[in-house]
């Protein structure tokens, strides 16, 4: 229900600044509108619009909720906002208004070069977010909102702002049209029955299908609802296939229309916190766009974007609640405890059943952050266990993805399948290069172990880089059996009695003896071989192999001693992977 009065709130704003230009009402009293809508929906202090003057040299204010007259005499006549030639340097709204990306400030006493801090001061505010006005031929103008108090703006308030200025915008260049329109009744009066209508869909929750619906009646043609991975989220009209497979998220740069032609198509794109998660496609339209048909695509691009803002929020919170769900349960909680399964259960996990445990890591392009690829690999995890019944529990864990897999689902069966299952929908990620996956033996309610085991595996198989591929305990040989022991502790002192001198040196002095062990036994103790592996000189491996045999008194000419060292590794690994009950602990 809050959802729903939200939507409905923001629409309903939306309507009124599109009623007021409609209405024929001046420039200066849609500005006005344009602050005190902004104010009231994000609840800020003061909010004001600001326009190029005459000479494209300052920013003044020429819309205001708020603000005293006697600060915008003041600010409009003393001190104007002055353009800089570029988007580094000035005051905010001059950065915002170069660049075309919001500009924030949360204090302005820390702010340097700010000039207006008395003026500030008087009228009583000390943080500012400056939005670009964004329209097809350009920047025209910012909206400004203004706190009382020291304020870090966050992602949301920030996407819901330019949500807003993209609407804003257009209410603006519509209303210095407004003697255009009024010459055009009839295409005014068909634009306002074309965003009453999407109002309506929206108000009454049609969602996606409900505004393809709408459009399909107001077009006339096919329409066909997309999102940035090829999916399609909704059509109607003739059935058609979707134009392209998918396409990088990325805003289009400032100036870009909403509405344009990509590849013959007439598509929309869906701006939603600075990305294009969704485009609308005209799959069947021919000829040029109408101008009411322009506006009708134009209102489906914002109404798309909060009902695309409200599904994202739900999902977030759903999968939170995932999150802690399995976060309970590799802390070890009882997976047979009323309370838990019923929470479970309205999430749509079953916690009677068996499980196996998928434990997957990523390896990233590196052109976005590893947090950001590790949520959108969590997704299309989501995405696939969406597609499972009863449905597997997903979610991220410290640096992995972790999935509780139900024996006897449908879908691919528990174990190396679904593991293989899971890897592929990692793989498909946007800057994803590869993904490794590890899977437990079946359990009934031992859901932590499992978890352990799993992730000791991980372990065990990055060590012998083992990457890109699914990890089972079988394919571990004996290692995968030792990683199944409730104990770590006499691994540990084995290893430790063997390789301790070793991996101690390599702390205390910052040396690589432990991996030029490794690199040697790996390739048959061929000193040649292991220098081409380390890239070092033939003589660095004999030092460094003198020096290995004088810490652990091995002599690994002896064969026996060259099996001890490639079992103590392997149970170095194995207890590394093994070394705390919460293998995710710090």
């Amino acid at each position: 229900m809050e959802d729903e009065h939200e939507l409905r709130a923001w629409l309903t704003a939306i309507g009124t600044l599109t009623s007021a230009v409609n209405s024929g009402r001046g420039l200066s009293d849609v500005l006005d509108l344009v602050a005190s809508t902004a104010r009231q929906l994000l609840g800020l202090d003061f909010c004001g619009v600001l326009v190029p003057d005459a000479e494209e040299r300052n920013l003044v204010i020429a819309g205001a909720s708020g603000l005293s007259a006697t600060y915008v005499a003041r600010i409009n006549s003393d001190h104007p906002v002055r353009l800089e030639p570029d988007a580094r340097s000035g005051a905010p709204s001059s950065r915002a208004y170069r660049s075309g990306r919001p500009a924030a400030v949360s204090d302005i006493s820390r702010e340097p070069g700010f000039i207006w801090g008395g003026v500030a001061h008087d009228q009583d505010y000390r943080s500012m977010l400056s939005v670009p006005l964004v329209t097809a031929s350009g920047v025209i103008g910012t909206l400004n909102s203004y706190r009382s108090e020291v304020h870090d703006f966050d992602a949301k308030e920030i996407s819901c702002l330019q949500l807003l200025a993209e609407h804003a915008a257009i209410a603006i260049t519509s209303a210095r049209l407004v003697e255009d329109l009024r010459e055009q009744h009839e295409l005014v009066t068909r634009s306002e029955q074309i965003h009453q209508r999407l109002l309506r869909v929206a108000v009454r929750s049609g969602g996606m299908p409900g505004i393809a619906a709408a459009l399909h009646d107001l077009l006339r043609t096919a329409v066909l609802l997309q999102d940035a991975r090829g999916e399609v989220l909704a059509a109607a009209g003739p059935a058609t296939e979707p134009p392209v497979a998918g396409w990088p998220t990325a805003a289009p740069p400032p100036g870009t229309e909403l509405v344009h032609e990509q590849d013959g198509y007439v598509v929309a794109d869906v701006v939603l916190s600075g990305e294009v998660p969704a485009r609308v496609w005209l799959p069947g339209y021919s000829g040029e766009l109408s101008t009411v048909d322009r506006r009708a695509l134009e209102h489906a691009s914002v109404v798309l974007s909060l009902e695309l803002l409200r599904r994202r929020t739900a999902l977030e919170v759903e999968q939170n609640l995932r999150g802690e769900l399995l976060a309970e349960l590799l802390g070890g909680a009882d997976p047979r405890a009323s309370a838990l399964r019923h929470r479970a259960r309205l999430l749509g996990h079953d916690l009677a059943r068996s499980h196996c445990a998928l434990v997957g890591q990523i390896n990233t392009t590196g052109q976005t952050s590893a947090d950001q690829a590790r949520r959108r690999a969590t997704e299309e995890a989501n995405r696939l266990a969406s597609t499972i019944n009863p449905r597997p529990l997903v979610a991220q864990h410290r640096d992995a993805i972790v999935a509780l897999w139900p024996v006897s689902a449908s879908g691919p069966a528990a174990g190396p399948d679904a593991a293989e299952a899971l890897r592929r929908a990692l793989c498909t990620t946007v800057g994803v290069t590869s993904a490794t996956v590890a899977v437990s033996e079946p359990t009934d309610h031992q859901f932590a172990e499992a978890c352990r085991t799993a992730r000791g595996a991980l372990t065990v198989a990055e060590r012998d880089e083992r990457i890109g591929g699914v990890v089972t305990l079988d394919g571990l040989g004996v290692a995968g059996l030792l990683l199944q022991l409730d104990d770590p502790a006499p691994l540990r002192g084995y290893a430790d009695r063997t390789l301790g001198p070793l991996v101690r040196h390599d702390e205390e002095h910052g040396t690589s003896l432990v991996a030029t062990l490794r690199a040697h036994l790996a390739h048959r103790l061929d000193r040649q071989a292991t220098a081409q592996a380390l890239i070092v000189h033939p003589n660095t491996i004999s030092q460094r192999l003198r020096r290995i045999e004088t810490l652990t008194g091995l002599d690994l000419r002896d064969p026996t001693a060259a099996l001890d060292a490639r079992s103590a590794l392997m149970v170095l690994d194995v207890a590394h992977g093994l070394s705390r009950r919460d293998p995710w602990a710090d």
